[in-house]
């Protein structure tokens, strides 16, 4: 149960919970980045964006390879996994707490429906 993995989700939301990291996960989506590459559509150094890269590392988020000066990040989407299976059941809770709304408000629509009938005749 994705409960038990609780430290493990703490690290990957709180990587998450930065949108310069967001970002360059998505960027990461889209195949493999360089630091520098990462980095570009920010107004951060090279020293910044490599501190965004350890917190989504640490978080197990990414993988960074060293070829030769050149250090290369892919994205691993294990963790987001973790993550989304977690809010999933979150999601469940709230489709049926909206859907029980639902359900109430037509109930009362048609009640009013119904009484302002009564009226009119």
């Amino acid at each position: 149960m994705v409960e038990l993995l609780t430290p493990q989700l703490d690290i990957v939301f709180h990587a998450l919970g930065d949108p310069t990291r967001r970002q360059m996960l998505r960027e990461l989506t889209s195949g493999e980045r360089t630091v520098g590459q990462l980095a570009e559509p920010f107004a951060i150094s090279l020293a910044a964006a490599s501190k965004h890269i350890k917190a989504l590392e640490s978080a197990g988020l990414i993988r960074r390879e060293v070829r030769g000066r050149m250090h290369v990040c892919r994205l691993e989407p294990g963790p987001l996994a973790s993550a989304h299976q977690w809010l999933g059941f979150y999601e469940l809770y709230w489709t049926y707490r909206l859907n029980l709304l639902d359900q109430l408000l037509r109930e009362e629509d048609a009640r009013r429906s119904h009484n302002r009938k009564g009226e009119d005749q």
